[in-house]
């Protein structure tokens, strides 16, 4: 393993752990704007776009068009499908410019058990590459690689002809380390079960002007499930719960043109980081219990749903300086200032030749105090009569992003129409 990989293989760990990550404040150095208050959580894969449509529109796809990636995005769409039954497969390079061999792979298929319900499965595979584990001395104690995966099975169905429910459940497994000893601390995989609630509403009998048009929303919150851990003695992380929300406008511009607008809002559904009281060496202050004193924010380890409901209203917001009890002064608004800034859009559009040709542009934006993602995406889809092909790019930036000047390639097959090849003519 080179240098530059082995500089490089902490930082990946420690992303793809989701190490608990806190603000702190010293109460003699107030910050005059809030300081990064980034929200972490173990196997933050489960988020990354997997397939190159969404990727291409600025990493959205709750209220696109049903497809056969849909399980992702939004499994209620998979109650839209047309036709028996589909399959998709995608390759996804990862750090190429650092690195040759860390890729996220994603398989996934549906199939129609009856005229209102369809169900789905996916397989979502990452993998670190080839790793030589060395001890502080730097001497190897192991080849590995480390990896992580999720097995999902969808379920959707229709609860009118505008109108759709789905659900997802997902086995999530994460091994990083092969069960070496780190800092006198036997290691494990981590592994959790987890769910995704999501509804779909699509209305193809809008009229704009002299347009036909069709109105979709959508709405997922997934990755509900039990917290992971590494190692017996650490704390549990939580999973990246998230809310999706947003609906996309498909406009019919003549018998062989379409176009489609959509903008979708993402927001974590776990605590965010509190700030903790220090000294002035900037140590934190324990209570007698051993617990750190939070000065503005809420305690971040609670369960699971108290984290969902208050990830709303945890926000630390500004200290603006310190009462007579040396309780920290809160800003009027922060609170909601930083809650907001916790919410990323996507935008896209999405334009179809004779719906066999398609040209797609997107953005992605994530403020710059919880996390500063910012890029924009392009992409092409090219559908013939058995299967269909998209490419999606990353157009690099400051922001350096893993997926940066690199493309992203989809292999989408229907079912139905590899059967009719094969029927006789009349």
């Amino acid at each position: 393993m080179n240098n530059t990989f082995r500089r490089a293989l902490p930082v990946a760990c420690s992303i793809l752990i989701g190490s608990n990550l806190s603000a702190q404040v010293n109460q003699n150095n107030i910050p005059e704007e809030l300081e990064l208050n980034t929200i972490t959580t173990a196997v933050p894969f489960l988020t990354i776009s997997p397939d190159a449509r969404g990727g291409a529109l600025g990493d959205a796809g709750v209220s696109t068009s049903p497809d056969a990636n849909s399980i992702h995005w939004n499994p209620a769409k998979l109650a839209f499908m047309e036709g028996s039954g589909g399959a998709s497969i995608t390759y996804s390079p990862w750090l190429r410019t650092l690195v040759n061999d860390i890729s996220l792979s994603y398989v996934s298929t549906y199939f129609q058990v009856s005229d209102i319900a369809t169900m789905g499965a996916s397989l979502k595979y990452f993998s670190l590459g080839d790793i030589t584990f060395t001890d502080i001395n730097g001497n190897p104690i192991g080849d590995f690689t480390p990896n992580e995966w999720s097995l999902d099975v969808a379920y959707a169905m229709k609860l009118s002809e505008k109108y759709s429910f789905g659900m997802a459940v997902r086995w999530v497994n994460s091994n990083l380390t092969q069960g070496i000893t780190v800092n006198g601390q036997d290691t494990r995989p981590a592994r959790s079960v987890a769910a995704d609630v999501s509804g779909y509403y699509t209305n193809d009998e809008i009229q704009l002007g002299d347009y036909d048009a069709t109105l979709r929303v959508g709405a997922n919150i997934s990755n509900i499930g039990a917290k992971m851990r590494y190692t017996d003695n650490d704390e549990s992380d939580f999973l990246p719960t998230t809310l999706r929300l947003g609906p996309s406008l498909t406009l019919e511009l003549d018998d062989y043109n379409t176009i489609t607008f959509l903008v979708e809002a993402s927001k974590l559904l776990v605590p965010t980081p509190p700030i903790y009281r220090t000294d002035s060496t900037g140590t934190i202050i324990r209570d007698p219990n051993g617990d750190p004193q939070i000065l503005a924010g809420r305690d971040p380890n609670v369960s699971v749903v108290s984290g969902m409901f208050g990830s709303f209203t945890d926000a630390p917001g500004l200290i603006t300086g310190f009462d007579p009890a040396g309780e920290a002064i809160i800003e009027k608004g922060s609170v909601t200032k930083e809650e907001l800034r916790e919410i990323n859009i996507s935008t896209g559009v999405e334009y179809w030749y004779d719906n066999q040709f398609a040209v797609r542009l997107g953005y992605f934006y994530e403020h710059p105090t919880k996390g500063n993602r910012q890029y924009a995406t392009v992409g092409l889809g090219l559908k013939l009569s058995v299967f269909s092909i998209d490419v999606a790019y990353l157009i690099g930036n400051v922001q350096r992003n893993p997926l940066a000047n690199t493309a992203r390639f989809s292999l989408k097959f229907d079912f139905d129409a590899f059967s009719n090849q094969n029927q006789p003519e009349p």
